[in-house]
Parts: structure tokens; C-alpha cells; sequence
């Protein structure tokens, strides 16, 4: 079926990504073992204002959206839903997750929440109903400059890992890991997960005149 008549499915895997990459955070959150640079950001924020985690995502997210407008970026249902559910399932999360004392717990719940994060991705992007707000900057901003993804890239979220560092986010070993990890999982978890148009079948060919 084209995409248009896939609506259901790629609104459930939508949701299911958004959710799951909200829960990824709270496991990182948990590990005590840093943080990935937006989530620094986030936690710095949420530290200097005294707002929850997940009010801070949210906000973030919104604020983001309208750095868009001058990027003449058009955002989609995805795009909003991603600025909203994640930062509404963080906290449920953190409150249910116990806070492990073992290192290995810690490394478990680390590793296990960069996995989950790399899945997450895969699922909302390939749902192809449009990029979470912080992705779509940095494409907008790809498109406007001329400059190359990586630059930009690398600009933000060192940027911002300064900024939540400074407001005291939280630095560790699972920000140096998922910076090296979460390109490789995305190059995986995002073609796995895409929703495609099927091929449209060749016309069958005219018989020949006898």
C-alpha cells in the first residue's frame, strides 16, 4: 500500500518510538553515568529553574520549533508529538526505574538505555511523519547555510553540552559513549524501521498482433 494508506501503522510506530526513546532517557538518567548533550542541557536547566526533567524536554522542545520559523521549516504531526510524549513519559519513567547501585547495574541500565535510544530513533524517524524538533534544526539549518551536516551538527551539541555542563548537567562516561555510538545504531535502526512506498508494478505487456 502507498504511504498514504499506511496512516495507522506509522502512527503506532510513531508513538511506540516516542515512548520508547522517553523511557531510553529515564535508563541513562538512571545509570548515574551521564548524560547524551541534550539531555546535559535539559538536566542543567531543570537543576538552575527547579522544573521536572520532563517539563524542561518539553519546553526545550517547544522553544526549538520556533527557531524553525526563520529556518522556513515546516514541522509535522510527528514533530509535535516528539516535542510533547517524550518529555511526558521521562518522568513516569525515572519514577518507576529503581536506581541501581552495582556498577554493573549501572553499565546495564547505560548501555541498555543507548540501545533503546538507537531503536527509538529508527522507529519515529522511519515512521516518516516528520523530525523531532532538535534533528529538524539541524537539517534546516544544513539547508540554509550550505554547510555540511557534520559541522552543524557538531556546532550544536557541543553548544549545548557546554551550556548544560555550565548549568550543572550532568558529564560522564555515557556522553562520550553515545556520542560514538548512537551514528552507528541510527545507521542500523532508521533503514530497519522506515516505512516504504512499495515498488508500483511494471503493466503487464501488450500481447503481440498475430
Amino acid at each position: 500500500m502507498p504511504l498514504r494508506h499506511q496512516t495507522a501503522r506509522r502512527l503506532v510506530q510513531l508513538y511506540v518510538g516516542l515512548v520508547c526513546y522517553g523511557v531510553s532517557m529515564a535508563l541513562m538518567i538512571q545509570a548515574g553515568l551521564g548524560l547524551d548533550p541534550w539531555d546535559v542541557f535539559h538536566q542543567g536547566l531543570s537543576k538552575l529553574t527547579g522544573l521536572r526533567f520532563g517539563v524542561i524536554v518539553i519546553l526545550v522542545g517547544v522553544a526549538v520549533l520556533l527557531l524553525w520559523i526563520p529556518l522556513r521549516q515546516r514541522p509535522g504531526i510527528g514533530t509535535i508529538s516528539n516535542a510533547i510524549v517524550v518529555g511526558l513519559v521521562v518522568d513516569p519513567a525515572v519514577a518507576l526505574l529503581p536506581t541501581p547501585r552495582a556498577v554493573a547495574a549501572q553499565w546495564a541500565f547505560l548501555i541498555g538505555g543507548i540501545v533503546l535510544n538507537g531503536i527509538a530513533t529508527g522507529l519515529y524517524i522511519g515512521a516518516r511523519l516528520g523530525p523531532g524538533p532538535r534533528d529538524g534544526l539541524m537539517t534546516g539549518y544544513v539547508a540554509r547555510s550550505g554547510r555540511s551536516i557534520r559541522l552543524v551538527r557538531t556546532t550544536i551539541e557541543v553548544t549545548v553540552l557546554t551550556a548544560g555542563f555550565l548549568l550543572g548537567g550532568q558529564v560522564g562516561w555515557a556522553t562520550l559513549l553515545y556520542a560514538v555510538s548512537i551514528g552507528p545504531l541510527a545507521h542500523v535502526f532508521i533503514p530497519l524501521f522506515s516505512v516504504r512506498s512499495p515498488a508500483v508494478a511494471p503493466a503487464p505487456a501488450e500481447p503481440l498482433a498475430a
